[in-house]
């Protein structure tokens, strides 16, 4: 065969026309990986004949995360195939993450119809393919990248998992505004969606869960990435909470929910005079919107006046929160900056707060 998983009669599942009551409803064991957090996110491990797609900005670790996987799954036998790096690189970064594994096979090819037969060969139980823009069909006449071939590289990856119940991994790339690139469609083939995130001068990433077949999209994976690649981070709050010997001003603990796994993180605000005709209001992790109607609520129900003071937010550790929770611990740091009162360390802050200057309940 020479044009792709199309022709490959032999090894699909024979497909014909089943009631539903006779379909068996047992849960097909999952692959469990050495990861926690990726376990959890995709609901428990990974389920036989998925296919996965995972975006995230160029250099944030996609690559280094699925390489330490495949590594570490010993008693699975894994096809990583690369179109962006050679064997060179991949070993390279393979000895830097310390693990081994004689059943991790390596194909630098971006030729499906290729693909294809080697992977007939081999017979893998896991499948990375880094990533899904490099491919090229040859039932596409269109380069490597365009809507068109993603499409058809991503069909043709879809009815193999599924007509062998093998799962793919597919790390794709995102485009400057964030979103995954590519045809929307996309998104819509595959059963699972998961967005890498972070900021590339923190170490810490974020894995979270766009849209999952097989379990809850509320799940998120929390990494640090180290000289020796990625490492579980079972307890985030205690290195996003920056330990201080002495009390300062401007800093407030947050209790939030980042899915449905709860945090606490640091709130630092900076309030200063302004030296500009325009008070300057400066943002990060934090929605710059959402300050500028704190800011409203204190100058107009509380009395103080912002109008004249720069103001600056951050969220400790390179986070990005969206939770409306954490509202009073922002206006709590504020407060202590414009007052320059520091907080007590042992008190977090949880609370919606309204346009009325009213403290919500949250969840």
């Amino acid at each position: 065969n020479e044009n792709g998983w199309k022709d490959y009669a032999a090894d699909k599942r024979s497909s014909k026309t089943i009631l539903l009551n006779r379909v068996s409803a047992t849960e097909e064991d999952r692959i469990l990986t050495t990861d926690a957090e990726l376990n959890r996110v995709l609901g428990g491990g990974i389920v036989p004949g998925s296919i996965v797609l995972v975006a995230g900005e160029p250099g944030i670790g996609k690559s280094t995360l699925f390489l330490q996987v495949g590594l570490q799954l010993q008693n699975t036998s894994t096809l990583y195939i690369s179109g962006e790096e050679s064997e060179q690189q991949i070993k390279m970064r393979a000895d830097r993450l310390k693990a081994s594994n004689d059943n991790f096979y390596l194909l630098t090819e971006t030729a499906t119809n290729v693909l294809f037969q080697e992977i007939k060969k081999i017979r893998p139980q896991l499948v990375i393919v880094d990533s899904i823009q490099t491919l090229q069909s040859n039932f596409i006449e269109s380069s490597p990248g365009s809507v068109s071939q993603i499409r058809e590289c991503a069909a043709e990856f879809q009815r193999f998992a599924k007509e062998t119940n093998t799962p793919v991994f597919l790390i794709g790339h995102i485009t400057k505004d964030g979103s995954i690139a590519g045809p929307k469609i996309l998104e819509h083939m595959v059963d699972t969606v998961l967005q890498f995130e972070g900021d590339r001068h923190y170490a810490y990433r974020i894995l979270r869960t766009i849209k999952n077949r097989f379990g809850s999209t509320a799940e998120l994976g929390i990494y640090e990435m180290t000289g020796d690649g990625m490492r579980s981070v079972t307890n985030p709050s205690e290195i996003l909470i920056t330990q201080k010997e002495e009390q300062l001003s401007g800093s407030a603990i947050a209790a939030t929910l980042e899915g449905i796994r709860p945090l606490l993180i640091e709130v630092q605000a900076l309030v200063t005079q302004s030296v500009y005709g325009t008070p300057q209001r400066t943002v990060s992790g934090f929605d710059l919107r959402r300050l500028q109607l704190l800011l409203a609520v204190l100058e107009k129900r509380g009395g103080f006046h912002f109008g004249i003071k720069d103001v600056f937010v951050n969220i400790a550790g390179g986070l990005k929160v969206e939770d409306p929770s954490i509202d009073l611990s922002v206006i709590c740091a504020l407060l202590s900056s414009f007052e320059d009162v520091p907080l007590p360390q042992k008190v977090c802050f949880a609370g919606e707060v309204g346009l009325n200057g009213e403290i919500r309940a949250v969840n």
